[in-house]
C-alpha cells in the first residue's frame, strides 16, 4: 500500500505542511498519482531512519497486533551481536554478516547476491558509520522467527553511505513477512534516534547491555492494551 501525505505526517509524527516542504525542497522522494503525492513504506522507513527522524512504531500495528509483533530484543538475540568482523570492502563484509547469521532455511549465497542486489540501488549506510543492510522485499523463512543481527568491523569500510562515512557497525534485518520486516525496520529506526541505544551501539557496549536498551527503547514506544 502506498502512502498518502496524511499517512507520512502520522507516520513521522509530524505536519502535512512539513512532508510538502520535504517534497518541495527534494529532501523526500515521492510517486505522483491524480496529482497527489504517494510513498513506498519502506522506502520511508529507510529515509526516516537515515535522518533520525524518529517514526510513530504504533502506526504499523493492527488493533491486538502487538503481542503477535516481533520484538526488537528478541530478535537481537536471535541475531546476535557479533564483534572484529574481518573484510575490507562491502561485499566481504555483507558476506561475512551472513555467515555470521544462524539462518537454517536460507541458502546463504543467494542471500548476499540479494543484499548487494539491494546496494546497488541505494546504499543501506545510514550515516555515522551504520549501515541496516535489508532487501525491500524480504527472504520470507517458513516457521522461523525474525532476526536482527548486530555486527561490529574490526575496520570501517566503504558503503557508499549518505554522509560518506565509512561503516563501522552493521545491522542485518531478515524478516518472516512483509508485514514483520516494516515492523522490525520501525523499531529498528526507532531505537537508532534514542541517544542512549545509538551511544550503547556506537561505543560497542556490552551485549547485555545493548538488549537492555534495546527493550525499555522498545517498551516505551509500545502503546498500553486497552481495558
Amino acid at each position: 500500500m502506498h502512502l498518502t501525505v496524511a499517512d507520512v505526517a502520522a507516520l513521522l509524527r509530524t505536519s502535512p505542511k512539513q512532508v510538502y516542504r520535504w517534497i518541495d525542497e527534494g529532501e523526500l522522494d515521492c510517486n505522483w498519482f491524480h496529482d497527489q503525492p504517494r510513498f513506498n513504506r519502506t522506502e520511508l522507513l529507510e529515509w526516516a531512519t537515515a535522518r533520525r527522524i524518529p517514526v510513530a512504531v504504533e502506526q504499523f500495528l493492527d488493533e491486538g497486533d502487538s503481542a503477535g509483533a516481533p520484538s526488537l530484543a528478541a530478535s537481537l538475540a536471535s541475531g546476535g551481536v557479533h564483534r572484529a568482523m574481518v573484510g575490507s570492502n562491502r561485499d566481504q563484509i555483507l558476506r561475512a554478516v551472513v555467515e555470521a547469521t544462524q539462518l537454517p532455511t536460507i541458502d546463504k549465497d543467494i542471500l548476499v547476491d540479494v543484499l548487494l542486489a539491494r546496494e546497488a540501488t541505494g546504499s543501506t549506510g545510514i550515516g555515522d558509520g551504520i549501515a541496516i543492510p535489508h532487501v525491500r522485499h524480504p527472504i520470507v523463512m517458513g516457521g522461523s522467527a525474525a532476526t536482527v543481527s548486530l555486527c561490529f568491523l574490526s575496520e570501517p569500510v566503504d558503503f557508499f553511505a549518505i554522509d560518506g562515512s565509512p561503516v563501522h557497525t552493521v545491522f542485518l534485518i531478515i524478516s518472516t513477512t512483509v508485514r514483520g520486516h516494516l515492523q522490525m525496520l520501525a523499531k529498528l529506526s526507532a531505537a537508532l534516534s534514542d541517544p542512549a541505544f545509538r551511544s550503547a551501539v556506537l561505543h560497542r557496549e556490552s551485549t547485555e547491555e545493548i538488549l537492555r536498551e534495546a527493550a525499555r527503547v522498545e517498551a516505551a514506544s509500545t502503546p498500553p492494551s486497552a481495558g
